[in-house]
């Protein structure tokens, strides 16, 4: 079996459960927002010297291929793939992220002045993940507009996310003696 379907060469691409849309359809764009983020946030896994912050982001991207599911599918869809056997983002997500972000601010880390990247290799990786996250955020939010409800807790956690991956990028910033 090929991974060229060719089903895509004139333009369009398959929703999760089988409806054809433009490939610059609104979700399409957000899945591919969310897809990109998912590499980043892999290129800050890797970057990170913190097996805690390893783990948060090894889960982080788990949890980017539940999101992409569940914005892949139609809005007729959206109630058969949530009680689908699919992950699902959940509110303990959510509360992990904020226990975790929770913990970095208790550090002390300085936060003053607008942070400019390029300290050093783990802080850029942080902070492309973050501008990733409020790109995929941004696309998320698209999608209203285009006819496809998002659960609030999807804005939650994604915004919740890139402020994690911000504060991970001081702190790798700090740790390097350059804030």
């Amino acid at each position: 079996m090929s991974i060229a379907t060719r089903t895509g060469d004139k333009g369009s691409t398959g929703l999760l459960h089988g409806q054809r849309v433009p490939k610059n359809h609104p979700q399409i764009e957000a899945v591919g927002a969310f897809d990109e983020l998912n590499v980043e946030v892999g290129a800050a896994r890797l970057a990170s010297r913190s097996p805690a912050t390893r783990k948060l982001l090894a889960g982080v991207q788990g949890l980017l291929v539940a999101v992409m599911g569940e914005i892949a599918c139609a809005q007729e869809d959206a109630c058969a793939h949530a009680s689908s056997k699919f992950a699902r983002l959940s509110e303990g997500d959510l509360r992990r992220l904020d226990e975790f972000l929770a913990a970095l601010e208790s550090k002390g880390l300085r936060l003053e002045g607008w942070a400019t990247p390029g300290a050093n290799a783990a802080a850029v990786a942080f902070d492309r993940a973050r501008v990733a996250a409020r790109r995929a955020e941004r696309r998320l939010a698209a999608l209203s507009a285009a006819g496809r409800a998002v659960r609030p807790l999807a804005f939650q956690w994604i915004n919740r996310l890139s402020d994690v991956l911000w504060l991970l990028a001081r702190e790798a910033e700090t740790r390097a003696g350059t804030r």
